[in-house]
Order: C-alpha cells, then sequence, then structure tokens
C-alpha cells in the first residue's frame, strides 16, 4: 500500500503511534508533552540513540519518528536511512539545532519525510506529525 496516506492506512479507532528519538531526557520529555495536545496521538516510545531508535521502531511499529540528527553511537541521519530502509511504513522527522543551507535535502537523502529545528518546535513540530503522517512532506527553518 506504498503511496497511501497513513491516516487511511491506520485503524479509525486507533491513536496516531510517535516514537520520540533524541539523547537528551529534557528534550524527549518537550516533545511528549507538545504532542499531548493530540487526544488522538500517543507516543509509544522513547529511545535515546539511533541503535536504540532502530530497536524500537522493529519493537513498537510507530507511525510518525521524531529523530534527535545528533546522537551518540549511531546518528540520526544514518538510524533514518536504516528505518527508511527496513520499515518504510514509519515517517521520520527530523528534529534539530543545526541549522545549515542543504540540511531539509540531506534529510531528505536519509529518508526524512519532514525536519523542523528545534527552536521552532512550538511553531512547527505539530504541523510537521500531521503532513508527514499523511505522507506528504514538511521541511521548514532551513534553506530548501
Amino acid at each position: 500500500m506504498a503511496g497511501q496516506p497513513m491516516i487511511e492506512q491506520q485503524e479509525a479507532d486507533r491513536p496516531l503511534r510517535i516514537l520520540v528519538v533524541d539523547d537528551q531526557p529534557n528534550v524527549r520529555r518537550a516533545v511528549r508533552n507538545l504532542l499531548a495536545s493530540r487526544t488522538d496521538w500517543e507516543v509509544c516510545g522513547e529511545a535515546a540513540d539511533g541503535w536504540e531508535a532502530i530497536e524500537r521502531t522493529k519493537e513498537l511499529r510507530p507511525d510518525v519518528i521524531i529523530m534527535d540528527m545528533s546522537m551518540p553511537r549511531l546518528n540520526g541521519l544514518d538510524a533514518t536511512r536504516r528505518i527508511h530502509d527496513q520499515f518504510p511504513g514509519s515517517h521520520v522527522v527530523i528534529l534539530t539545532f543545526h541549522d545549515f543551507p542543504g540540511l531539509a535535502q540531506l534529510a531528505r537523502e536519509a529518508g526524512a519525510h519532514g525536519c523542523v529545528l528545534k527552536g521552532h518546535a512550538n511553531e512547527f513540530l505539530v504541523q510537521a506529525v500531521e503532513r508527514v503522517s499523511g505522507s506528504q512532506p514538511f521541511f521548514c527553518g532551513s534553506p530548501a
């Protein structure tokens, strides 16, 4: 069913499942709190590095993964590549402090469906999750 929006694929009575991946517990907590405004969404798990993100994705099968770019052991871009190859039903949004020309292209090449700067998360993260869960890209906060 590739190409169909995630919203159509998921069961009507099942919340959108989100995995939050960041090596900083306070960032994971802030993202979880930000997403809690949506009663039709569920943060189904957390991970602290890229390898754990892959394992949690295998275990939990989230619809959306919010992935930090800079983490120990395996960075977010490399983890995104592996998740994109192994679990094509999960959509990744890169969440990063790094802002540089080519960021959006780098995220796309890794297989991410979106990218949001951490400094703009309060403004754009919920919108990014909405868009990527519907199989639409969302890249903001950096030059395309």
